[in-house]
């Protein structure tokens, strides 16, 4: 199949391609590298079923290629971005994902939505299912974020009803792995940082907030799952296990054979108290679960980031 992988040069999209790749598959990867990273793609920069494009997803996009599939990965996605990025995040999740879909609808390919569990905000239910319609602020420091996402949301709907794309939404959890950036903000690559330059560890609030945390080759398998699927409404992507964040300091000062400490820092505003994915649905539908314990996948991402110093 020929597809196009929107934000191909991030975290989660450079993972996405070459696992398209290993599949056969011809990718056509657009990035305009605000966020997304060259290096991520140096393993297949090579490959005959490869294209690069450096492009803003926000001006019109076409490509001259047939396209079977467009998953619709770009957009700055960490809470530091929240901060620096707030138009760009917005710009990506209205005039990208319009954009995304106009490219489909002019290839009559099928499209795939990269939402998140921003949707459902400060949650009051835990876990969080597809049905919940959220509790978000819409003008706090992550409403960008999360009103991009449920835009996206709507806009994807909106085509799907009257264009009659046939599209897929993934609304994916925490999730992490090797080619995670070292300012992302996210908890983990933070708590990685710091342990291993054997810095205190910054945990906002009192640590008792709980996250739940999927690693990157359970969330490939179940986005492949996913677009290859007849599922139309919103999917929940992510691992269930739920952990506090002091839990997880410790455990990763542990792995990390570290010195540090634990620090902490008042609770951010609209901070989520809880954060896990009710993934009955995914299981259903894809037949999927994740099977990659936390140690293990912090294991491995320890190791990648001690290399990448």
């Amino acid at each position: 199949m020929k597809v196009a992988v929107t934000g191909g040069a991030g975290f989660v999209g450079s993972n996405l391609v070459e696992f398209l790749l290993a599949q056969g598959h011809q990718v056509s990867c657009l990035d305009n590298l605000i966020t997304g990273n060259a290096r991520n793609l140096e393993n297949i920069i090579g490959d005959e079923n490869f294209k690069f494009i450096e492009y803003d997803v926000t001006k019109y996009i076409d490509i001259p290629d047939d396209i079977d599939y467009v998953l619709h990965f770009a957009s700055p996605a960490s809470p530091a971005d929240f901060a620096r990025f707030p138009i760009q995040i917005l710009k990506a999740g209205g005039v990208g994902t319009l954009n995304a879909l106009g490219l489909a609808k002019a290839k009559g390919a099928k499209f795939l939505l990269a939402s998140s569990s921003e949707v459902y905000g400060d949650a009051l239910i835990n876990p969080q299912k597809e049905d919940y319609w959220g509790n978000v602020n819409p003008i706090g420091p992550r409403g960008v974020y999360d009103e991009a996402k449920r835009f996206a949301e709507a806009l994807t709907m909106a085509y799907h009803r009257q264009h009659n794309i046939d599209t897929r939404i993934a609304r994916i959890f925490n999730t992490y792995g090797p080619r995670m950036r070292k300012d992302d903000g996210r908890v983990i690559p933070n708590f990685i940082t710091q342990a291993l330059n054997n810095e205190p560890l910054t945990v906002f609030g009192d640590g008792s907030q709980t996250r739940s945390f999927c690693y990157i080759s359970d969330l490939i398998q179940a986005i492949y799952r996913l677009m290859l699927s007849e599922a139309t409404e919103p999917v929940n992507l992510g691992n269930p296990h739920e952990i506090a964040i002091r839990e997880l300091a410790e455990k990763i000062i542990g792995i990390a054979g570290s010195r540090s400490k634990i620090v902490y820092k008042p609770l951010p505003q609209d901070d989520p108290k809880t954060r896990r994915p009710d993934i009955t649905r995914a299981g259903s539908l894809l037949g999927w679960q994740p099977e990659v314990a936390l140690e293990e996948g912090l294991r491995i991402t320890v190791g990648w980031f001690k290399r990448n110093k």
